[in-house]
């Protein structure tokens, strides 16, 4: 029968050590030279049956010892996992190997490398709390591209006025009537002999769009809804009919790389394309005689809940009516894009309460929920939330589910029709790290500013109940 070799030297030399003994006293009660031994603790050799006999008879070493699972593997291999680590370990083995030699350092390692998750996360909640209050910080330079977007976009009012003159110019000549995709589509095939084709799942599974430049055909996928199929179309016609306007609105964004650019000249062609749907003039004179209604406006001019929403972001502030901002989020609260007429405001609204509507929306998908809500500060402000619908899904595949939250400041609610009936405004904060209500039920974290009030006798229904 072949020996079991078991190599386990960093164990062994640990458990010498433990014994006090050198190499050599080591050897010579196990019957072997110190160089060999030597040899086996640096893993070099493995320890046979016979030497497992030896060590439990001469040492009283149990073979367990040197058997058994390295203590700690999880935490370690957590370490190793993080990006900044990923490549500098080749295997498990080497792992193991280092927790066995070192495992007092390797502890230590897994100890450091919590403190610098938790390091990182107390700088992250701060550059949130000084980007709130107005303050730029030095974690900006290591963003990445689209947040670097994202940043620009709600900081600065949600217009461009050179796009808005470059459409309404086009938009004139064009004279489109109610048939705004079909002379869409003609104006792209006459001029430039592009052909809009819309394809089934199975041919484009995973593009929303595709433009072929060599047959000269924009290809859509029949996942998207008749408002996407126009917002695509139209996009493709604001790129090639007034690129310099968009060229010009890129150039006045304070962007750092190229990527960041090219995301943001997507976004831009986005805008554009709203302004080409919905008119600027014409919509603000519905948006006035509707009360600023969405599912009035979305009637109006054939578009999507999302598409008039966005629009009524974008109005041109000098003509008046409700200075509004906005927020989109998924099911799971990441935020995905903030808008506002005046830039999206944080340090006012903040917009991370799970006490607002915005949240409450998934429950009753489709519906319009409107309510007033105050902040501590005695901030008042209306929101008007929603579910969006996204992509036609296949039965077996699950799509994100996203909602979003139209809102202004309250002295300017009676202008929208959603102020009709609205009942006691919900106290609300910025976000459960930076509120400081009391007894909130909602609470979903402990606040940055006060001491968690841990007391035995008396505790309230909140686990984050502070002093």
């Amino acid at each position: 029968m072949a020996e079991r070799k078991i190599f386990a030297g960093p164990r062994l030399r640990r458990i010498r050590r433990e014994l006090d003994l050198t190499q050599t006293a080591m050897a010579e009660g196990l019957g072997i030279s110190p160089s060999y031994l030597n040899l086996i603790e640096r893993n070099q050799r493995p320890l046979t049956v016979q030497l497992l006999l030896k060590l439990a008879t001469v040492y009283k070493v149990e073979p367990d010892a040197l058997q058994g699972d390295v203590a700690g593997m999880g935490p370690l291999r957590e370490v190793f996992a993080d990006p900044l680590l990923a490549g500098e370990i080749q295997g498990e083995q080497e792992l193991v190997a280092f927790s066995e030699a070192a495992p007092n350092a390797a502890a230590g390692m897994v100890k450091l490398y919590r403190a610098y998750r938790e390091q990182a996360r107390r700088l992250t909640e701060l550059a949130e709390l000084l980007a709130r209050e107005g303050h730029e910080t030095t974690l900006s330079g290591a963003r990445l591209p689209m947040d670097e977007v994202r940043d620009v976009m709600e900081s600065r009012p949600f217009h461009f006025p050179g796009i808005e003159a470059a459409v309404n110019s086009f938009h004139a000549g064009l004279e489109p009537g109610d048939a705004l995709e079909g002379r869409l589509k003609e104006w792209l095939r006459k001029t430039h002999g592009i052909v809009v084709r819309l394809l089934p799942v199975h041919v484009m599974p995973g593009l929303r769009r595709r433009y072929d430049r060599h047959s000269l055909r924009l290809f859509l996928s029949e996942r998207l809804s008749p408002f996407d199929q126009l917002r695509e179309v139209a996009m493709e016609v604001a790129l090639i009919a007034f690129p310099e306007a968009i060229q010009q609105s890129l150039a006045d964004l304070p962007l750092s790389s190229g990527e960041a650019r090219r995301i943001a000249r997507f976004e831009l062609a986005r805008y554009a394309a709203h302004a080409l749907m919905m008119p600027l003039a014409p919509f603000q004179a519905a948006a006035e005689r509707a009360r600023y209604d969405i599912d009035a406006l979305r009637s109006r001019f054939r578009v999507s809940y999302e598409q008039a929403a966005t629009r009524l972001v974008s109005l041109n502030r000098p003509a008046g009516g409700p200075h509004f901002f906005l927020q989109e989020i998924d099911s799971a609260g990441n935020v995905l894009r903030r808008a506002g007429a005046e830039g999206f405001p944080r340090a006012t609204f903040g917009g991370q309460c799970p006490k607002l509507n915005l949240h409450a929306t998934f429950a009753q998908p489709g519906q319009v929920l409107a309510e007033a809500v105050t902040l501590s500060n005695g901030a008042v402000f209306l929101t008007v939330s929603r579910t969006l619908e996204g992509p036609m899904a296949a039965f077996h595949e699950r799509p994100r589910l996203t909602a979003l939250m139209l809102a202004c400041d309250f002295s300017e609610a009676q202008a929208t029709v959603y102020a009709e009936g609205l009942s006691r405004p919900v106290e609300i904060g910025p976000a459960c790290r930076l509120c400081e209500r009391q007894g909130c039920l909602a609470r979903a974290e402990p606040p940055m500013t006060r001491p968690l009030g841990l007391d035995e006798m008396a505790t309230g229904f909140s686990l984050f109940d502070f002093q």
